[in-house]
């Protein structure tokens, strides 16, 4: 069983910046392929970018490439999202997810992780 917890969402203006956090619990962390995804009201969760277990290899939406760095810390337990040039249509609430036995075709597939994070909420407005 793993628990995730998001933090660092927030209120930026376009062009601003936000650091995402997702700390995950229990052991083998490592091994976990992470994703975050965001979803907007009315809407279908959206993949967002992904990083595979026992890499260091990325992966991201077309939507957020050159924007967007997701990263992970094995020692810490969590994944990070850098989230750069900020833009109105970036509002989401975003997840966290992980998944044991993910193959890369699989990582922007919403329905392939096994477990969630409750969400944090990016707004981007002046």
């Amino acid at each position: 069983q793993v628990e995730l917890v998001e933090s660092g969402g927030g209120l930026v203006p376009p062009g601003g910046s936000l650091r995402l956090s997702c700390k995950a619990s229990g052991s083998s962390f490592a091994a976990y392929s992470m994703g975050w995804f965001r979803q907007t009201p009315g809407n279908e969760r959206e993949f967002v970018a992904a990083i595979k277990g026992w890499s260091s290899s990325t992966y991201y939406a077309n939507s957020v490439k050159g924007r967007f760095t997701m990263s992970r810390d094995n020692a810490k337990n969590t994944v990070y999202l850098q989230m750069n040039s900020l833009q109105a249509e970036d509002t989401a609430v975003y997840y966290c997810a992980a998944d044991r036995h993910l193959i890369t075709s699989s990582l922007g597939l919403a329905p392939q992780y096994d477990y969630w994070g409750q969400g944090t909420q990016v707004t981007v407005s002046l």
